[in-house]
C-alpha cells in the first residue's frame, strides 16, 4: 500500500473531491475516495447493507425472520418466567464467617448481619432552634444551642459549665446503689428513669459495658427515695451498724469453730468396753426369775437357776 504525494492530492482537491486513498496491488494503483464526515460513512453503510439485501434470496430472508421471531418468543418466555429477576439472588454464593480470637481459648464466628448491626450510626445534628426556643444554662445563666450534657442527660448546663468535673461528674451504677442506697427499680422503673450512657470497662474491655449516670441527678432521686438527707444518712448509718453487727457475729462463730476443734484435739475416747457392776440379786415369784442390775448403766439381767 502506497500514500499519493502532494501533487495527487492537490489535484484532486482542485476538482472539489476529498482526499484520496490509493492502494497497489500487483503493482495496479486503485483510487478510493475517502469520507469526510460521519454523515457520507453511514450513508456508505446503509448503501452496502441495501446491496446485500438484494443479493439474498428469499429463502435467506425468511430464515432471517424465522431467527428473529424465535429469538422473540425467547425472550418473552424469559420474562414470563421470571419477570422481576428473582433468579438472581438464588446464584448468590455467601462468604465463610470471619472467625475472630477471643484470647481466651476459643474462637467466635462473626457473620455479616453481625458486622453491619455493629456498624457506628453516627447521630443526627441538633436542629438550630430559633432565639426564643434557645437553651439557659442553670449555672452560668448563659444561653446555649446544644451541649454534651443536655444531649445525654437532659441536663440544662452548657460546654464551659461542664468542665467543673467535682460538680458534673459522672458515677457508674454500683457506685451510686452503694453511695445512695438505692435499688434498681430506682433507676429504671420510677419515673422518670434516669438518663445515662454506655462505656467500656476500663478494668477489662472484655467485661460488660458499664452504666454511667450523672451523679446530681442520682443524688436528687435519692432525696426522693428517702425523703431528705437526713433521713438518707440515718439509713447510711444502720446499714454500717448492720453491716458491724454481721461481721461481729461472724468472727465469733470462727473463733467458737476453732475452739471446738481445740477441745476436741485434746479430748481422748477410751478404747476399752464397759464393764458391769451388777448388785444385789432378785427374785420374781410370778416368772420365777433371777435378775440382777447394773449400778453404772442400769442394764438388767435376768436368769434362772436350776
Amino acid at each position: 500500500m502506497s500514500i499519493p504525494t502532494e501533487g495527487e492530492k492537490g489535484a484532486h482537491r482542485e476538482m472539489g473531491a476529498g482526499a484520496l486513498i490509493v492502494v497497489t496491488i500487483n503493482g495496479l494503483k486503485i483510487f478510493m475516495k475517502e469520507v469526510e464526515n460521519v454523515q457520507d460513512s453511514k450513508t456508505v453503510s446503509s448503501a452496502a447493507e441495501e446491496k446485500r439485501e438484494e443479493k439474498m434470496t428469499d429463502a435467506q430472508r425468511a430464515r432471517v425472520e424465522r431467527n428473529r421471531q424465535k429469538a422473540i418468543l425467547l425472550k418473552q418466555a424469559r420474562l414470563a418466567n421470571h419477570p422481576y429477576g428473582q433468579d438472581k439472588d438464588r446464584h448468590k454464593v455467601k462468604a465463610p464467617p470471619r472467625t475472630i480470637d477471643t484470647g481466651a481459648g476459643f474462637f467466635i464466628e462473626e457473620d455479616e448481619e453481625d458486622q453491619i448491626q455493629r456498624e457506628i450510626k453516627h447521630p443526627l445534628g441538633p436542629i438550630i432552634p430559633q432565639i426564643s426556643e434557645r437553651l439557659l444554662c442553670e449555672d452560668c445563666g448563659k444561653e446555649f444551642l446544644e451541649s454534651y450534657l443536655h444531649n445525654h442527660f437532659d441536663a440544662f448546663v452548657c460546654d464551659l459549665c461542664r468542665e467543673n468535673k467535682e460538680k458534673y461528674e459522672l458515677i457508674t451504677k454500683t457506685d451510686a446503689k452503694n453511695k445512695y442506697l438505692l435499688k434498681d427499680a430506682d433507676f429504671d422503673v420510677r419515673e422518670p428513669p434516669l438518663k445515662f450512657i454506655l462505656r467500656k470497662n476500663p478494668h477489662n474491655p472484655r467485661w460488660g459495658e458499664m452504666r454511667l449516670y450523672l451523679e446530681l441527678q442520682v443524688q436528687a432521686r435519692a432525696v426522693e427515695v428517702w425523703g431528705d438527707e437526713e433521713k438518707l444518712e440515718e439509713a447510711r448509718d444502720q446499714r454500717t451498724a448492720n453491716k458491724e453487727k454481721a461481721k461481729q457475729k461472724k468472727f465469733d462463730k470462727r473463733v467458737k469453730a476453732l475452739r471446738m476443734a481445740v477441745r476436741s484435739s485434746l479430748w481422748r475416747k477410751e478404747m476399752t468396753g464397759h464393764e458391769h457392776v451388777y448388785g444385789e440379786e432378785t427374785y420374781n415369784d410370778d416368772d420365777d426369775e433371777y435378775s440382777k442390775t447394773c449400778t453404772t448403766c442400769g442394764h438388767v439381767m435376768t436368769y434362772e437357776k436350776m
